[in-house]
């Protein structure tokens, strides 16, 4: 499969809003099965690889694929985790030609050095949040950071952001402040065209791996 940088940075996707997805805090689909995924999660897209190229640039061990129940699961279960230290899990589908990796409770995507690798030679998304409150948004190009934000530990002002990328981003989108979440599976889908809704998260199957930690 040949892979190429996005060198138009503008957007690719439709323009959405915060409000596109308050289903995601707000709906009863994340008040049921799936509160601890709402609370802690993180969401990656990736063009052009697919489930098993993202295992292989990670350096995951692949389990079998599993639903978004499942996932979860075995994601607070410590499945393939080693017994002291620590390990990424997490579950990858492929959504038209971007490859959705999903982590219940994890950080993977949002990680410089795991993200570099992955976007090699293409275009990746990635944003976070955990238990704590804590939100974090990664946009990289072939392993080049476009766009960094932190707003948990920041206001919209001293955001570690190319100013021009997210002036642009936030003039379409329209950055929520109070709705950061929201706001980030909104820019999101501006960059990537992909649109996450109830039905694609619970309808997939997630190819599953655990993937050696690494704090570089």
């Amino acid at each position: 499969m040949t892979v190429s940088v996005i060198t138009n940075w503008q957007h690719v996707g439709v323009i959405a809003t915060a409000a596109d997805y308050a289903w995601f805090t707000y709906n009863r689909f994340m008040y049921d099965a799936y509160t601890d995924l709402r609370d802690a999660y993180c969401f990656t897209l990736v063009r052009g690889l697919t489930p098993e190229q993202v295992l292989a640039r990670t350096g995951a061990e692949r389990f079998p694929p599993v639903g978004l129940k499942g996932l979860i699961k075995a994601a607070f279960s410590g499945l393939g985790r080693p017994r002291t230290g620590y390990s990424h899990f997490f579950g990858v589908t492929l959504v038209d030609d971007w490859a959705f990796v999903v982590e219940p409770n994890g950080f993977m995507g949002v990680m410089p050095s795991v993200a570099a690798r992955l976007s090699a030679g293409t275009r990746l998304v990635s944003h976070f949040r955990n238990v704590n409150g804590q939100e974090d948004f990664l946009w990289m190009e072939d392993g080049q950071e476009r766009l960094t934000l932190e707003p948990s530990f920041s206001d919209i002002e001293s955001y570690n952001t190319w100013e021009e990328e997210f002036s642009e981003i936030e003039r379409h989108v329209g950055f929520d402040d109070d709705h950061s979440s929201e706001s980030f599976f909104a820019m999101a889908e501006y960059l990537t065209g992909v649109k996450v809704t109830p039905e694609l998260l619970e309808q997939s199957v997630y190819l599953c791996g655990v993937a050696p930690y690494s704090r570089q």
